[in-house]
């Protein structure tokens, strides 16, 4: 399904100039905007595309190749999203792109209909990390004005604690607590105990705040 932005960005990295063309073509007929590089180290070069992006790369270049650029990502934590292309693709190959986290791996000639398909699951995978990404800013943005007590009530509420647990726990009355755990719900947005519990576990703070 094609993605709700605009422009994305398609990156387009082969030796071959004139396949470079035919697919920035392509890709600029359906609205979007493109980049070509011949070689991975081009491209490396090159100052970074607008996101939400992906990168379609053939699997045989002169240098480093697709395939290891690939698995370079995949090593250094990067999750960006990648459709590699080859004349020349076999089983392991394919099995051994997917394991680096290719989004998918198609034979030249290649149909139109499958690789714009490829590529618009890509852009829409790099938007949803790029989503991921600020609700993770934006939920460490709030854990930060909480206070130390209020960060160690959620601690402890979030393990599934009873007020009057922590309140004995950290010895403070339970409308302390209550208080606290008021001023944790309304900071941090969430609109349940569940949904703090969800917070807590992506933060990693559930059971981990020193007492």
């Amino acid at each position: 399904m094609r993605p709700r932005t605009e422009k994305p960005t398609v990156v387009v990295i082969d030796d071959d100039e004139s396949v470079r063309e035919a697919l920035c073509g392509l890709f600029q007929s359906v609205g979007l905007q493109t980049k070509d590089h011949g070689s991975v180290q081009e491209f490396l070069h090159a100052e970074p595309p607008a996101r939400p992006a992906c990168l379609v790369l053939d699997i045989r270049l002169p240098g480093r190749s697709g395939l290891e650029f690939q698995e370079s990502l995949a090593r250094d934590g990067s999750r960006r999203p990648v459709v590699l292309i080859s004349a020349h693709v076999d089983v392991p190959m394919t099995v051994r792109a997917m394991k680096a986290g290719a989004v998918d791996v198609l034979t030249k000639p290649v149909r139109e209909e499958d690789l714009l398909e490829a590529v618009y699951r890509a852009i829409s995978l790099d938007a949803e990390l790029i989503s991921e990404a600020e609700r993770s800013a934006s939920l460490c943005a709030r854990y930060a004005t909480l206070t130390e007590r209020e960060r160690q009530v959620m601690a402890l509420v979030t393990t599934g604690l009873l007020n009057k647990q922590i309140a004995a726990q950290i010895n403070i009355t339970e409308a302390t607590v209550k208080l606290h755990r008021g001023h944790v719900m309304r900071k941090m947005a969430a609109g349940s105990l569940p949904e703090l519990v969800r917070m807590s576990d992506i933060l990693g703070v559930a059971g981990s705040h020193k007492m």
